[in-house]
């Protein structure tokens, strides 16, 4: 057991005396006295309590009690978690930049990150690691997080690794000088119509404007005059990258959102002049699953009646944190203010009926029914706001879509599902082109060729419930029958993830995606002539 020492009792004192001396500088009022009585507790219980007792974990769980008693979002982040969590807002880790599957206890190469050290290299696609070191590695129990242990590493550092390769008789051995391997927030960006472009957009993290930037581009080349911009399942980042992509739509002098806290002084955050796509056509994609950054874009594009929001209602958390450091190098994420809208709509959904029920809500709105019904969702007359194109936006937690559209369930059977709970479509996808890759490649050079002329015929996907049975997973044919388009359309885009790109991927699945169609037939109409939309 560790004991806590009277420096770091005083220290202690000290961090809580800050926030006391933070609030109008006063010293000797109701709450310095209670940091005080807690800065004494822990001290009396570390000197006299009758066992030995584990100062760390007594503070860290003292700290986790008393941030649970806020609100949902203020968080304790250890030491030793801090960095893995900053990692994807980051927008790098360091390591030799590989995607990775573990096949059969074997860890297969899914594609060389592009410009990593793998790549250069000469490591491919399909590759088998066998060796990293002199350690065996290959039908071990290999763990994700072995993977990372073994392969992960500062940058500089050399790792040795032999790797198995399809026609090849012998291990190929590989030295991997690792390096910063970039995490990216846009998962895809293609041309959805001749006239239209698409942006999925997975996280807001410090190298998203720049992606996009360069997204938007390549798409306007290409003859992009609308934009689908796809925040679905979004769950959020960074409020600058939020404030800035929002910035790429809107006029200067726009407010794009403004926070407000009883700490925290109202702070407004406005639209520059360096907006990329300023007209044109909008279409924002959300969803339950849209939440924070994605709400205060797609809320700033409503208020101000630039394009139109189609799907479902966003998560609803309009909470900002900020970090403060501790002296051991842990941390909390501390909310101090909350987000609002252009019109004044408070992002953040109640969460006064405690965090269980609060983090709970997903389930709540699927037996509720409003995942499948608009009319299920009850807005009251005070929730109600104004556009300055008089268009009605709803408050009260989380963003309400100009257009609904309802969770499609009708393609879905349990078939389906003990296929995803298994793993059989993506173990299935590895190990054909484990064997079938260059067949593939030389049969479809481009993704346009796969896209038009692929076809999972009868003997396929005889091959394919074959595999599955000895994953355990039946076939049933009434089932199969439902889910046939759901089940032919989820191997074709993973056969274009693992051939292409996560684009390629995106370009396929998104043909079952009813807000992705949606949008593309508002984008032909003349809806956003009708609600007055500024997009000329």
């Amino acid at each position: 057991m560790k004991k806590i020492s009277l420096s770091l009792c005083l220290t202690l004192f000290t961090l809580f005396g800050v926030f006391a001396q933070n609030s109008d500088n006063i010293k000797l009022n109701k709450d310095s006295i209670q940091f005080d009585k807690f800065g004494k507790l822990l001290y009396t219980v570390v000197s006299q309590y009758v066992d030995k007792v584990d100062s760390e974990e007594l503070v860290e769980n003292a700290i986790v009690g008393m941030l649970k008693e806020l609100d949902p979002h203020s968080v304790y982040i250890p030491e030793k978690e801090l960095k893995k969590m900053n990692e994807p807002l980051e927008g790098n880790f360091e390591g030799i930049g590989i995607q990775f599957n573990i096949l059969n206890d074997t860890l297969v190469v899914v594609s060389p990150i592009s410009g990593g050290p793998s790549e250069e290299v000469g490591i491919t696609s399909g590759d088998k690691i066998i060796y990293v070191g002199e350690e065996n590695i290959a039908g071990t129990g290999l763990q994700n997080s072995d993977v990372q242990r073994l392969l992960r590493g500062a940058k500089g550092t050399i790792v040795h690794v032999k790797i198995k390769r399809n026609g090849e008789n012998n291990l190929i051995p590989f030295e991997i000088k690792r390096d910063k391997i970039p995490i990216f927030s846009i998962d895809a960006s293609y041309m959805a119509a001749p006239n239209t472009g698409y942006i999925k957009v997975n996280r807001f993290a410090r190298t998203t404007i720049k992606e996009f930037i360069q997204a938007i581009d390549t798409l306007k080349t290409n003859g992009a005059e609308n934009l689908i911009l796809d925040l679905r399942g979004n769950g959020g980042g960074y409020l600058t990258t939020a404030f800035r992509l929002a910035d790429q739509f809107l006029d200067a002098g726009k407010m794009i959102v403004y926070t407000q806290g009883d700490k925290q002084r109202r702070q407004e955050y406005k639209a520059t002049r360096i907006g990329t796509f300023e007209k044109g056509k909008l279409v924002v994609l959300i969803d339950e699953g849209s939440a924070s950054a994605s709400e205060i874009v797609s809320g700033a594009i409503q208020d101000w009646d630039r394009g139109m929001v189609i799907g479902r209602r966003s998560f609803g958390k309009g909470l900002v944190q900020k970090p403060f450091p501790l002296p051991d190098g842990s941390a909390i994420r501390l909310t101090t203010a909350r987000y609002y809208t252009p019109t004044g709509r408070s992002i953040q959904r109640p969460y006064d009926q405690g965090k269980e029920k609060y983090y709970n809500e997903l389930s709540r709105r699927f037996k509720s029914g409003e995942l499948m019904e608009k009319d299920s969702i009850d807005f009251p007359d005070s929730l109600t706001y104004y556009t300055p194109n008089r268009r009605v936006v709803y408050g009260g937690g989380g963003i309400m879509p100009d257009i609904f559209i309802a969770l499609d369930t009708t393609l879905n059977s349990e078939l389906n599902r003990q296929l995803i709970r298994r793993g059989v479509y993506n173990e299935f996808v590895l190990n054909y082109l484990n064997t079938n890759r260059e067949e593939m490649q030389h049969k479809f050079p481009s993704f346009q060729s796969f896209k038009s002329d692929f076809n999972l015929d009868e003997e396929f996907m005889d091959n394919f419930f074959a595999f599955a049975k000895n994953k355990k997973v039946k076939k049933d044919d009434g089932e199969y029958k439902k889910s046939r388009k759901l089940i032919h359309t989820q191997l074709t885009a993973l056969f274009a993830r693992n051939l292409y790109s996560v684009s390629a991927y995106f370009e396929i699945i998104n043909e079952l995606n009813d807000s992705y169609q949606e949008a593309l037939k508002v984008l032909k109409g003349d809806a956003f002539e009708k609600a007055k939309l500024d997009f000329e």
